[in-house]
């Protein structure tokens, strides 16, 4: 159904763009078959790498931020629960576009005055907010997750002489990683789209060739046309692989 909805929308935008009047379309900007349209698209595909990288390692930090603040979140100790909670809560609270411009300019400045010359490049700057950003929420799905688990499976962990930690490891997280498996990949699609934020820093992903393109050639209908179309695909290829991840892992459990 996906794939034919697709097909249509293709095939309306082709056909009103070959019967709107002259000046109205320039769909020439992206059209393979001419030389300058072909360097347009190559110059937009070469972003791909950019956001993809930078995405995959914000993820893989994010879900590591975010367990190392969901475990303690869950502790029965007030005090020891209350950092996590904080944390949460304030990193939850900020958006995404003041604190990427607090990094990138901000952060810096407060480490050379902590006598540390640490100048942050565009790319770790998206790296750090994407990854700070979505480990509030990655921490919240952990400890949803965990939670949802039977408490005797940690009784039966500790009469067979498993200490928390190895509990855990070897016991409660694979279980709760199978169920918190399909939000985990919806923050990793969220990480992809808000990596186009990293625009506004010069980091040369997708967005940004996309406005250096329009710049260039002042037709952002036709260019921000194929800048869709370009996550869409990128969210469509990282869908089918957590559907497939899901089949393996066997997250579904009505089965």
């Amino acid at each position: 159904m996906r794939n034919k909805l697709f097909l249509i929308l293709a095939i309306l935008v082709g056909v009103s763009g070959c019967s709107a009047p002259a000046g109205t379309w320039g769909w020439y900007v992206i059209d393979p078959t001419l030389p300058n349209g072909y360097n347009n698209i190559r110059f937009l595909l070469n972003g791909f790498g950019a956001t993809i990288t930078v995405s995959v390692i914000a993820a893989v930090l994010s879900m590591t931020i975010g367990l190392i603040v969901a475990l303690p979140g869950m502790s029965l100790n007030r005090w020891v629960r209350l950092p996590s909670r904080i944390y949460v809560e304030f990193v939850r609270a900020i958006p995404l576009l003041p604190m990427l411009f607090w990094v990138f300019y901000g952060l810096p400045v407060v480490l050379r005055s902590m006598g540390i010359n640490f100048p942050i490049e565009p790319f770790w700057g998206a790296v750090i907010t994407l990854a700070i950003s979505d480990s509030a929420f990655t921490a919240e799905i952990y400890r949803s997750g965990i939670q949802s688990i039977n408490k005797g499976q940690t009784e039966a962990a500790k009469t067979i002489g498993l200490s928390y930690i190895q509990s855990m490891l070897y016991v409660i997280l694979p279980q709760a990683i199978r169920r918190i498996l399909p939000p985990l990949a919806n923050q990793f699609i969220y990480i992809v789209k808000m990596s186009a934020f990293a625009s506004v820093i010069g980091m040369q992903e997708l967005t940004r060739r996309a406005n250096e393109l329009v710049v260039t050639e002042y037709r952002p209908l036709e260019i921000y046309t194929l800048l869709i179309f370009e996550y869409l695909i990128l969210v469509l290829i990282i869908s089918f692989f957590v559907r497939w991840l899901e089949r393996k892992m066997g997250s579904d459990e009505r089965k």
